[in-house]
């Protein structure tokens, strides 16, 4: 697995894995965990993102994201094919539908995965941020896997707060989830 290290940081708290899904909704997120006392490390782990020029559009934002907080950020290569494999049979799904609950489980497990090869204990992901995702059905995903933190990004104004910050930081917010599927809808 190749991955890419971007920013080095200072130890204020307890280390948290996040999983970025992208710069806007990491913004908020990333500022609730700092006033909370931890210290996230953003992982960009998005093998769902179609195409590859999509994925490094959302990873270049996160940096600069992770320029404003000056977090580290690490880089897994895209590997959309695994992601495909992933999911097979579920193409055809609406949106919402069963084919995203095994998206979730699949960045889910891809980030406890990385915490564990970093050690660290805790992790969490920004997809709670968006109004557009069901929360409850994300920590079904992850409820299972040990140091999977239950936070509701979208509580405390997190997605309004994500939309001001996103503007002020100038980032590309891309107007549809991800995948190729979400595309079409």
């Amino acid at each position: 697995m190749l991955l890419l290290i971007y920013n080095q940081y200072i130890m204020i708290g307890e280390s948290i894995l996040v999983h970025c899904c992208c710069g806007p909704c990491a913004t908020a997120s990333i500022e609730r965990l700092i006033s909370e006392g931890w210290n996230p490390v953003l992982y960009f782990s998005n093998d769902n993102i179609y195409p590859e020029e999509e994925f490094e559009k959302r990873y270049e934002n996160l940096l600069i994201v992770a320029n404003k907080y000056n977090l580290r950020v690490i880089n897994k290569s895209y590997d959309h094919s695994s992601w495909r494999t992933w999911v097979k049979g579920l193409e055809n799904e609406k949106e919402h539908g069963k084919r995203c609950v095994r998206c979730f489980r699949y960045n889910l497990l891809e980030a406890k995965r990385m915490a564990d090869e970093l050690g660290i204990s805790h992790f969490c992901t920004t997809l709670t941020v968006s109004r557009f995702k069901n929360s409850l059905v994300i920590f079904s995903q992850g409820e299972d896997l040990e140091g999977f933190e239950k936070i509701d990004f979208k509580k405390k104004d997190g997605f309004a707060t994500s939309c001001r910050l996103a503007k002020e930081l100038n980032l590309y917010r891309q107007s549809y989830c991800g995948c190729e599927f979400s595309i079409i809808e």
